[in-house]
């Protein structure tokens, strides 16, 4: 074991973590600082967690609001890029880990800690963001992964830990899924999803309504843009957050939002995950038509490669690198452009944009119509075509020959 003084953990009051306070103290011989990242999961997980570290064996019990931040300087920068992981993924968890990391690195620094550690597992994603970012921020802090070094398998072993040591705990053996929450979705894994034959039962689901069971009638949101930030929804001002907690709430009783995927790992395995993203993909919709209209073919076919590769820079950890803030810095020329309405009808599991609008829009209808118009010449379309299909024209020219 290595000679450390003071650790900061990342807590979240749940078996694990909860297990990790007396192992650490037990086997480092030093004091435990617990920090808890509030990301917008809201009142529920948080509620006696300062409480609860302390009767883990914790010294100190750090909760830091970050939601705003999340979501402003995140989220936001993130759906920028049209960042979209495998297809389908919209990277709530991810998108999370470096601003918690960011926050769990200030509280090391402003209490003396020379250690950080976390609850990750040895096979999942969320080990490697965490020390990616460690490593960024805080290289001379020495890191500790308890999953990778102690000999506990499984949930009865932590509990029977916890138990010999009188730690309470509002755990038991019998939790089906393994669930991860903030302000953008909710993940799902564990239970009857590590079998993809077998199709998510009703529990599952927590943050949006199943579509079946949704209104019979559609209702439509309006989202306001400027120079790529959400500004209004439905002509309300709210900040980042608040816009989120609305949307979230609107497209969720319209069971928006709902994937089921098979994704492949940053350490290598598959795993099957269900997520709810209800806000974020009304917002995505949105935020994409809008690009639609104001941004030409060349620039949004750059902008979706931009996005393709900062899906996989996200989901694998890798915020705080040069490759990051480069990204970034495209997609964000491009949102200077994306001002403007767009609005989307929620219905039965559906976000459809129906309308959009923008002082930027390249759109014009007199050069678009189907009908007369005196602004376009039909005929100087042949000689486009001569010149865009010359080299096609050459190649079968020499196959003749």
């Amino acid at each position: 074991m290595q000679n450390v003084n003071k650790i900061v953990l990342a807590y979240s009051g749940g078996l694990d973590t909860s297990a990790i306070i007396p192992w650490l103290k037990e086997n480092y011989n030093c004091e435990v600082v617990a920090f808890a990242a509030d990301v917008g999961q809201g009142d529920e997980e948080l509620e006696g967690l300062h409480e609860k570290a302390l009767a883990s064996g914790a010294s100190e019990c750090h909760i830091v609001d970050l939601k705003e931040e999340f979501v402003r300087d995140y989220i936001y920068p993130t759906l920028t890029t049209g960042a979209v992981y495998e297809g389908e993924y919209l990277l709530g968890t991810s998108m999370a880990r470096p601003v918690i990391a960011k926050a769990q690195v200030e509280v090391a620094r402003k209490v003396g800690a020379d250690a950080l550690s976390h609850g990750c597992t040895g096979k999942g994603n969320d080990q490697v963001r965490f020390e990616s970012a460690f490593a960024a921020l805080a290289p001379d802090l020495t890191v500790i992964a308890p999953w990778r070094e102690w000999d506990m398998v499984s949930r009865e072993d932590l509990l029977a830990y916890l138990a010999e040591r009188d730690i309470p705990t509002t755990a038991s053996a019998t939790k089906i899924y393994s669930r991860d929450a903030n302000a953008w979705h909710i993940s799902h894994e564990g239970g009857e999803l590590e079998d993809p034959w077998q199709e998510p039962s009703k529990q599952v689901w927590t943050m949006t309504v199943d579509p079946e069971d949704a209104p019979d009638t559609p209702e439509r949101v309006t989202l306001t843009f400027n120079e790529g930030q959400l500004t209004h929804v439905n002509n309300e001002p709210l900040s980042p957050y608040q816009a989120l907690v609305k949307l979230n709430t609107v497209a969720g009783a319209h069971g928006v939002g709902r994937i089921d995927i098979v994704e492949n790992r940053l350490v290598g395995m598959k795993s099957r995950g269900c997520y709810e993203t209800p806000g974020g993909t009304v917002l995505m919709k949105a935020y994409k038509a809008l690009e639609t209209m104001v941004l030409d073919k060349a620039a949004l076919k750059y902008r979706e490669q931009l996005g393709l590769e900062f899906a996989h820079v996200m989901y694998d950890g890798r915020w705080f690198t040069a490759l990051n803030d480069a990204l970034l810095a495209g997609a964000a020329s491009f949102a200077q452009k994306v001002t403007g309405e767009i609005v989307v009808k929620l219905y039965k599991g559906q976000a459809t944009v129906t309308q959009r609008r923008s002082p930027n829009s390249l759109y014009s209808e007199d050069f678009a119509t189907f009908g007369a118009d005196d602004v376009y010449d039909q005929k100087h379309a042949e000689g486009f075509i001569r010149l865009f299909s010359l080299s096609s024209r050459i190649d079968a020219l020499k196959k003749q020959q």
